[in-house]
């Protein structure tokens, strides 16, 4: 038995579930560094259009002009580095932003520092450069490459837009050949299966594995904009 504390109040009963408890995390630990390692295993993705994108200064504070075009291929700083785009469920049908994807892309503006030594990183909205960069600006994503892609087909052919205009949480992970073809590499959504609606991208956020250690767990607590 590994003791976590040092707690003389500690029963026998307590000791034992939390060494089961012990165990059960460990084995959760290493079936997910089995599910990482078959992703990073998995088959040479196809090549995907150049899709180009609008982006505006990049001091969020300089004002929203001018507005330069980027390409998809041109978000990439460097050989051998992966593309990471988280989908912000902003513009067209979604009218107001997502309180969740709010909730994931204030903790990516805190790390995007520590994430940018390794992958580029970008979000992408339907919304227009200006409501774009006015939300960012309220939120203090002062870290972060922003991107509006609603005259492109990105969103759509990532599966983050239906053809309606309904958006959806997406993040995408591309990669750049030699010859500098861009290839999707992966991509997830909150929906895994008809009855997992919203769980498919819990692992990019702390807020729910931080409720989870609580005795009451996460319930259905849901973000809200007013913090």
């Amino acid at each position: 038995m590994v003791r976590q504390t040092r707690l003389a109040g500690e029963t026998a009963d307590y000791l034992a579930a939390r060494e089961e408890l012990r165990r059960a995390e460990i084995d959760l630990m290493r079936h997910r560094e089995q599910v990482a390692a078959q992703r990073r295993a998995l088959p040479q993705g196809p090549p995907v259009d150049d899709y180009v994108f609008l982006q505006g200064p990049a001091d969020l504070d300089a004002g929203d002009a001018p507005v330069r075009e980027v390409a998809l291929s041109g978000l990439f700083t460097a050989p051998d580095r992966p593309l990471i785009v988280y989908h912000l469920m902003y513009g067209k049908l979604q009218t107001e932003p997502c309180p969740m994807c709010t909730l994931w892309i204030d903790g990516f503006n805190g790390v995007a520092h520590h994430v940018t030594r390794t992958a580029d990183f970008a979000i992408a909205a339907a919304a227009d450069p200006p409501t774009l960069r006015r939300y960012a600006r309220d939120r203090g994503w002062h870290r972060l490459q922003l991107l509006s892609c609603g005259d492109s087909t990105f969103k759509y052919d990532l599966g983050s837009e239906d053809k309606d205009g309904e958006q959806d949480s997406t993040v995408s992970v591309f990669t750049r050949d030699a010859d500098g073809t861009v290839r999707h590499a992966y991509s997830a959504h909150p929906r895994m299966a008809d009855d997992i609606a919203e769980r498919g991208i819990d692992l990019l956020a702390p807020v729910w594995h931080l409720l989870d250690l609580t005795p009451r767990g996460r319930g259905d607590w849901y973000p809200d904009l007013g913090y």
